[in-house]
């Protein structure tokens, strides 16, 4: 097996440990290489693990030699964020007072990938508290985009796209409550997937109180992969049932065939922002290439998009005042505490409003439903604008947080959605969104990959070469 295995695809790597024509060790111990060579670049693996991820290779080799069946992952090279729990580290959430945080046990998409049999080589940045579009924070420092050190990998799983794009791992773990795994995933260039909200179970045994509402509803756990086509065995692997999380569904992977053609509705302004050129020509670009593809593709809007947008943050802001605000200002650092500000406010809604958000919920859903149910696919914008330069969000929030309105309705509403490359636009990736149905994963991963097919981008990408570090 060559080293230049951690190029490969995960479905790839599994293919050739499971036939024998190369062994766990060697792939990850060619992951680790790849690590240690360019991660001095990006900072974004900050917890590299290469003893226990050698330890876990060793344990695949050693079923396979015995002749057991080996799981669908096993053997594959995969990140984690630092802010879910993986026994024995520190679930620090890229926060300084955390650092000493000791799971004491798996979070259930940790313990779901390993069961799969993947390795976990290292931990992946994030903001403090995860809390922005950029990742950066005392504890760690800045993660740099593998394009660009100038703009920003994304947030909050800005490390786990950046290390994925630069072929530190062939599959990264994410999550997702305003666009986490989406944004990262199009500003480096790589495919990530926000499944539907139940599709994967979250929750973290060091926490010392529940999640709030807010999180429970809208947040997903979810992977980022160079190829669309790894995001399906990441994403079964991360299924896995675990009753920790009740709010979990065990619902299949796919659905009913669609009728054909299957029709495709492009949007590409549907928040009434504006948009950048390039972030237009994406949604034109995707369009052709599922047109190409025999669907049928026409100009539709989704209902009242800004609307839902706007309950999202009515929702999540009001919670995080309750949940997070005393955290962030005690604990969280300048940049977080700037950017939580700017986004929550300090004064909550009414009882009465918040109850109507939540109540408004459903009649957005149904509504939604309706018009899926018409056009099973949606492609719109993952954000207005190219990746932003890095820090924007200190200086100019309010064009941030506009831009990233296309982010919002879907979680909101629990839908899956796909971020997709489509290109390079002023030397900087650019992509677009792949909303379907809630729990038809199937149906936006099927277009997310003829997307991708048009215009393939060139990852791995070397960042020693790209943004001129060494």
């Amino acid at each position: 097996m060559p080293s230049e295995i951690w190029a490969w695809d995960a479905l790839d790597i599994a293919a050739a440990i499971r036939l024998g024509t190369g062994s766990a060790r060697e792939a990850t111990a060619a992951a680790l290489a790849r690590l240690e060579a360019v991660n001095p670049a990006l900072n974004a693996v900050v917890e590299p693990l290469p003893e226990a991820a050698l330890a876990a290779a060793a344990a695949v080799d050693a079923a396979r030699a015995r002749g057991e069946a080996l799981a669908p992952l096993a053997g594959v090279p995969v990140t984690v964020k630092v802010n879910v729990d993986a026994k024995g580290r520190a679930t620090s959430n890229g926060v300084v007072a955390f650092k000493d945080l000791i799971a004491p046990d798996d979070s259930p998409v940790v313990a779901n990938l390993r069961a799969a049999g993947a390795v976990i080589i290292g931990r992946t940045n994030t903001p403090a508290f995860s809390w922005r579009w950029f990742t950066e924070n005392d504890l760690y420092g800045q993660t740099r985009n593998p394009w660009s050190a100038a703009h920003t990998p994304g947030g909050s799983s800005g490390g786990a796209a950046a290390a994925v794009a630069a072929g530190i791992g062939a599959i990264a773990h994410g999550n997702d409550i305003g666009g986490s795994v989406r944004y990262p995933a199009y500003a480096c260039g790589v495919a990530g997937l926000r499944p539907s909200a139940g599709r994967i179970a979250a929750f973290n045994p060091s926490a010392a109180a529940e999640r709030p509402l807010s999180s429970q509803l809208l947040s997903t756990q979810g992977p980022l992969a160079r190829r669309v086509r790894d995001l399906r065995p990441a994403l079964a692997a991360m299924a896995g049932p675990d009753a920790r999380d009740p709010w979990q569904v065990p619902m299949p992977a796919t659905g009913p065939a669609p009728t054909r053609p299957i029709r495709a509705a492009l949007c590409i302004d549907p928040a009434g922002t504006g948009v950048d050129p390039a972030v237009a020509a994406a949604v034109e670009a995707a369009g052709r290439a599922l047109a190409a593809a025999g669907y049928a593709v026409e100009e539709a809007a989704p209902p009242d998009f800004t609307g839902a947008a706007a309950d999202w943050a009515t929702f999540l802001n009001a919670e995080a005042l309750v949940f997070m605000r005393e955290a962030v200002m005690q604990h969280g650092d300048a940049a977080i505490r700037g950017a939580f500000g700017a986004m929550s406010g300090d004064s909550l809604p009414s009882l009465e409003d918040y109850m109507r958000v939540l109540a408004r919920r459903a009649t957005r859903q149904r509504a939604w439903a309706a018009f899926l149910a018409e056009r099973p696919i949606l492609v719109i914008p993952v954000s207005a604008e190219l990746p932003f330069p890095q820090g924007l969000d200190q200086t100019d929030f309010a064009r941030v947080y506009r831009a990233q309105q296309p982010m919002f309705p879907t979680v909101f509403l629990g839908l899956p959605s796909v971020a997709v490359p489509t290109g390079l636009a002023q030397g900087l990736p650019v992509g677009v969104q792949v909303v379907a149905a809630r729990w038809r994963e199937d149906l936006a991963l099927d277009a997310a990959e003829i997307i991708e097919a048009a215009a393939p981008l060139p990852t791995p990408i070397d960042p020693r070469r790209s943004i001129g570090m060494r």
